[in-house]
């Protein structure tokens, strides 16, 4: 096993932690660059909580490749979800010894809770008591996702506010698109809390393949496909969870897909993007920020009649 290891700032941390496990990394762990030295700055918290800080100075981020994974890939999609320029980023590989590397990957996944109703559950915490069972809550929403290849395992704050929207504004029987599907994760739940015909695009293959994999085990029809494969129409919710640069070229698209009456909703959008990706959609309907989180927007709208 190999692991990327790659040189921060405090205020970096989190979110590089958060982009590299979203762009397929099996664990990330977090190390003070100046440990051993006579710069190492230990944390302290009061007894029972964690410390006001959670990151050093200088980080050393430790990413864990799946076997066969290329680090300059995993670097490329940080790059871009952090929005930094790939030559700027101090990186290096060092070798792991082997371990058991299914158990320790396993315990970096447990449940997620999205609000009131949304629990994520990885298949090895199927029988988890602390998860609502679906027979005792018929209102809760169990999503069974296991890391993959494909991006989204729930932990993303961007997937977070989008799942809160289909929790919040889904009545039930909506057509749905959920355009850069990644894992499916929010196809499966809109389909999951009521949803009616769904269909899922991504441009990686691999995406697709997990997708359908995902609605399966999930027992929810889901029509994953890449994007000339995508019938033509509209619907009336269109979901993407990407980027904001992706977000703006597919303006004109995206718009277009959204029935007149019908709901848009955007994320992978920083706070101070907000703006320029709502200007963007402004030929076709108005956009605003619905909820925000940890800096990130899910910015929603409804399409004039």
């Amino acid at each position: 096993m190999r692991e990327l290891v790659l040189n921060c700032m405090e205020s970096q941390a989190e979110a590089w932690s958060d982009a590299l496990l979203e762009a397929g990394a099996l664990s990330v762990s977090v190390e003070d660059a100046d440990s051993n030295t006579t710069q190492e700055q230990p944390l302290f918290g009061e007894p029972g909580s964690e410390p006001d800080v959670l990151a050093w100075r200088r980080n050393r981020l430790a990413a864990l490749l799946a076997d066969g994974e290329d680090p300059a890939h995993l670097l490329a999609a940080l790059a871009q979800s952090v929005s930094v320029a790939v030559d700027t980023i101090a990186w290096s590989v060092r070798e792991v010894p082997d371990a058991d590397w299914v158990r320790l990957t396993q315990a970096q996944f447990g449940p997620i809770a999205v609000g009131n109703r949304i629990w994520i559950v990885p298949s090895w915490h199927r029988d988890d008591a602390s998860v609502p069972a679906a027979a005792d809550h018929p209102d809760i929403v169990r999503i069974e996702l296991d890391p993959g290849l494909a991006f989204g395992t729930g932990s993303h704050p961007t997937t977070h506010l989008c799942l809160e929207w289909l929790s919040e504004h889904l009545r039930g029987g909506e057509t749905v698109l959920d355009y850069g599907c990644g894992s499916g994760i929010l196809s499966i739940a809109a389909r999951l809390l009521g949803a009616g015909a769904t269909r899922a695009v991504d441009i990686d293959e691999q995406a697709v393949t997990a997708t359908r994999q995902n609605a399966a085990v999930n027992r929810v029809a889901v029509l994953a496909c890449l994007p000339d494969a995508l019938p033509a129409g509209t619907s009336d919710l269109v979901v993407a969870n990407i980027l904001s640069n992706p977000l703006k070229i597919l303006a004109p698209m995206l718009s277009s897909r959204v029935r007149p009456g019908g709901s848009l909703v955007l994320s992978g959008v920083l706070e101070r993007q907000a703006d320029e990706v709502a200007l963007a959609y402004a030929p076709w309907l108005p956009l605003q920020v619905w909820a925000a989180r940890d800096g990130w927007v899910c910015l929603a709208g409804c399409k004039p009649v």
